[in-house]
C-alpha cells in the first residue's frame, strides 16, 4: 500500500510539473495573501479527485507558517467513506511569489515542485479556491465543514469561466457526528501545529 501511494504521488508531482509547461494562458490570483491569517485548517468543500484520494470524506488542509519560512502543510481526510481509514500526507509549501503571497511551490518529494496558486480569497478568510494553472485541478475550501449551495455553485463558476471544467471538480462529502475528537484537535491547533494521526 505505501508503494502504491508513493506510486500515485511521484504521478501525480511528475504531471503537475509537466502541466506548467503546457498552459497556454496565465491564470489569476489573488492580489496579495496574509499568510499568517491565511494558516490554520481548511476543509474541503470540493475537489478533483485524484488517485489516492479518489474517495475522500471529512478532507481537511491544515497549514503551518514555520520558523524557516516554509509552510507545513497536512492534508488528511478519511477513504472510503466517514468511517474510513485516516490518510495523511504532508508536503512541504513555500512561497514563490513574495509580492503577493498567492503563488507557492508545493513539494511532496524531492526535487520535483508543483505549482500551486491561490486563485480566490474572500475577504474575511472564510473561503478560498486552490487552483493548478494547467486548469485541471482545484480545491474549494472553508474553515467549517459547511458551505452553502451559493457558495459553492459561485466558487464552481469562477473556475468555469477560467477554463476549468466544471464536471471535474466533485464536492466532497462532510459528516463529523463520528469524527468529533478529530474536529475538536483540528481546531484546538488553530494555526499551530498539526495535531497528527488519531
Amino acid at each position: 500500500m505505501k508503494f502504491l501511494l508513493l506510486g500515485t504521488l511521484i504521478g501525480l508531482t511528475l504531471y503537475l510539473v509537466a502541466g506548467c509547461a503546457t498552459s497556454n494562458q496565465a491564470l489569476p490570483t489573488v492580489s496579495k495573501v496574509d499568510l499568517e491569517r491565511f494558516m490554520g485548517p481548511w476543509f474541503v468543500i470540493g475537489y478533483t479527485p485524484l488517485g489516492v484520494d479518489g474517495n475522500a470524506h471529512n478532507a481537511v488542509e491544515h497549514y503551518h507558517l514555520a520558523d524557516n519560512g516554509k509552510i507545513e502543510t497536512t492534508y488528511q481526510f478519511r477513504k472510503g467513506g466517514f468511517d474510513g481509514e485516516l490518510k495523511t500526507m504532508t508536503p512541504v509549501g513555500r512561497v514563490h511569489d513574495e509580492t503577493s503571497n498567492a503563488e507557492w511551490r508545493m513539494q511532496f518529494f524531492w526535487p520535483f515542485e508543483a505549482e500551486y496558486l491561490v486563485f480566490d480569497l474572500s475577504p474575511d478568510y472564510q473561503r478560498t479556491i486552490i487552483a493548478h494553472p494547467n486548469r485541471k485541478y482545484a480545491w474549494i475550501m472553508a474553515r467549517s465543514p459547511e458551505m452553502t449551495d451559493r457558495h459553492y455553485q459561485a466558487a464552481v463558476a469562477k473556475l468555469e469561466a477560467e477554463g476549468f471544467d466544471p464536471e471535474v471538480i466533485r464536492r466532497l462529502p462532510h459528516d463529523w457526528s463520528s469524527d468529533q475528537e478529530r474536529l475538536k484537535r483540528i481546531r484546538e491547533a488553530g494555526r499551530g501545529e498539526f495535531p497528527g494521526k488519531e
